[in-house]
């Protein structure tokens, strides 16, 4: 009882303080404490201590992800410096008129991460034309986290075809392919699309109406007039991130990441080089921003780290894979509180394939179907406050607070996700 009071609280705390704005490097570990105490996992003695437990989440994602994120962020930044994402900014705007700037940054996150390029590296990569599209459409600039977001983690990450991994984990435990069930997935992901691109614009329509506009920082990128280079230069070293990420994702899998931003930095560095405003100052800024980013990632890992290894989290993953009725409902909310509570789509399935996979495959349940409702419902609750991608994109990359930017973000990946689970559901259940 202790336990649960205490990992529910812990949790709890760790989404205040962070919607309140507290340094995630303090606040992630001094609720893991609280977790820790209250479920009794010594602090520093014995082999699987707080430290240790704590820190193995911690670095364990820095080494699987450093790369990829110091190579994103250093790409943002080139793309920004050089001036092409202003470049392909104004270019869309030109061709497609300001009204249709939101759509463009939704498409660019989609087209990129449905190419397998990572979640966090779309948001480094887009987020420099999403600036530049809100400030020359004057919009409210708290909304760029949920574009980037609604792009990225929505219709894409979980529809059939996908290769971002919360499509490709429950292949191992299901035997089936990247491709199940997708003509309801396709379904899903139109009615996602279409549903939350309707409301994201009525939120910002709502937002102009009471007097919302864009805001310039201090901080904001400061190039001076000059020729700006030609849009295509901005946007080859995107498709060369794209495909080579395409190409080189069977045989290196994450590693094609690397393979794949390395390809695009130099791409652009060929095509642009001379319209660098600042190398040096790109490349100090980038890693900078990559090192913040990665490390508050990180620190929202370790707290999961230490949940994971409280009696109260394996309580309640027996009761959640043990929920009576209509198998695919007790999938859904079993992998959905599993994500909510970690913070991650993919740790929700991890944890919860290997227990409920042979169960509900021996009641009968097609494969097919148990992949696609695993698949959308990991990509709902698991965009809390907390995760670690919600936390990067807002904080790290776009700098703006969860009081301001998170509540579209919330509507976009939580809401819209949960209705289009509950439509995927219903129709396996009548057909």
């Amino acid at each position: 009882m202790i336990s649960m009071i205490g990992l529910t609280g812990g949790l709890a705390l760790l989404i205040v303080l962070t919607i309140r704005g507290m340094n995630l490097f303090i606040a992630a570990p001094l609720c893991a404490v609280i977790v820790a105490l209250t479920s009794g996992i010594p602090l520093f003695s014995g082999e699987e201590n707080f430290v240790s437990l704590y820190m193995s989440g911690f670095s364990g994602f820095i080494a699987a992800w450093f790369f990829m994120f110091l190579l994103g962020a250093i790409f943002g930044k080139f793309m920004e410096d050089t001036g092409a994402a202003d470049s392909v900014a104004r270019w869309i705007v030109n061709k497609l008129g300001f009204k249709h700037a939101v759509l463009a940054i939704v498409l660019a996150c989609a087209i990129l991460t449905y190419g397998g390029v990572s979640l966090f590296v779309v948001a480094f990569s887009v987020y420099p034309m999403a600036l530049s599209l809100f400030k020359d459409a004057n919009l409210p600039r708290r909304f760029i986290p949920a574009t980037l977001a609604f792009g990225s983690v929505t219709f894409t990450m979980t529809s059939a075809g996908s290769p971002e991994i919360q499509n490709w984990i429950p292949i191992k435990y299901l035997g089936t392919t990247p491709f199940a069930a997708w003509e309801v997935s396709l379904l899903v992901a139109i009615f996602m699309a279409t549903f939350g691109y309707w409301w994201l614009k009525r939120m910002i329509k709502k937002a102009i109406a009471n007097g919302e506009r864009f805001e310039e920082r201090a901080e904001d990128p400061k190039i001076e007039a000059r020729d700006y280079p030609n849009p295509i230069t901005g946007v080859l070293p995107l498709f060369v991130v794209l495909g080579l990420s395409f190409l080189l994702h069977d045989s290196l899998a994450q590693l094609a990441l690397i393979v794949a931003l390395t390809g695009g930095v130099l791409t652009l560095m060929v095509l642009n080089f001379n319209y660098f405003h600042n190398l040096g100052r790109a490349v100090n800024e980038g890693t900078t921003g990559a090192l913040v980013a990665i490390g508050n990632t990180a620190a929202v890992v370790g707290f999961g780290a230490i949940a994971k290894n409280t009696e109260a989290f394996q309580q309640t993953v027996e009761i959640m894979t043990q929920i009576p009725g209509n198998e695919l409902i007790g999938a859904a909310i079993a992998v959905s509180v599993m994500a909510g509570l970690t913070g991650s789509a993919s740790g929700g399935q991890v944890i919860v394939l290997p227990l409920v996979a042979p169960h509900y495959i021996d009641q009968g349940v097609p494969p097919e179907q148990l992949h696609r409702i695993v698949s959308i419902s990991s990509g709902a609750l698991d965009s809390l406050p907390h995760n670690g991608y919600v936390v990067t994109t807002i904080r790290a990359i776009c700098r703006e607070t969860h009081k301001a930017a998170y509540g579209p973000m919330a509507a976009l990946t939580v809401v819209v996700p949960m209705i289009g689970l509950a439509i995927a559901i219903t129709i396996f259940s009548i057909f």
